[in-house]
């Protein structure tokens, strides 16, 4: 089992910065892959960042350059840092995290947090 916490979420206006924590406890030594995801109302929930063991990161292309995914392994935190924010980034961002399994990767989820972007 692993538990997922997220903070940083916040108002700010475009152009403006926000870093998001995820605080992961638990089985935190058998997470393979953690992530950020962002949902928009009425909407499914959408990669925004990935970071696979090996430091291998992914970004969805609308945020490539402007947000930053890193992970502290002493601390089990992961990080997303987000640049030159727009009103289209404006969406609630959930924390998961991946654990292989016998039937293949479990995903867990934190409880989201909100981030809202002015014009």
């Amino acid at each position: 089992q692993v538990q997922l916490v997220e903070s940083g979420g916040g108002s700010v206006q475009a152009g403006g910065s926000l870093r998001l924590s995820c605080a992961a406890t638990g089985s935190v030594s058998s997470i393979s892959v953690m992530g950020w995801y962002r949902q928009y109302p009425g909407k499914q929930r959408e990669l925004v960042a990935r970071l696979r063991k090996g430091d291998d990161r992914e970004y969805a292309a609308s945020v490539k350059g402007r947000f930053t995914i890193s992970r502290d392994n002493a601390e089990n935190m992961l990080y997303l840092q987000m640049n030159n924010l727009s009103p289209e980034d404006t969406a609630v961002y959930y924390c998961n995290a991946g654990t292989p399994q016998y039937s293949g990767t479990y995903y867990y989820w934190g409880q989201g947090t909100q981030v809202t972007v002015s014009s």
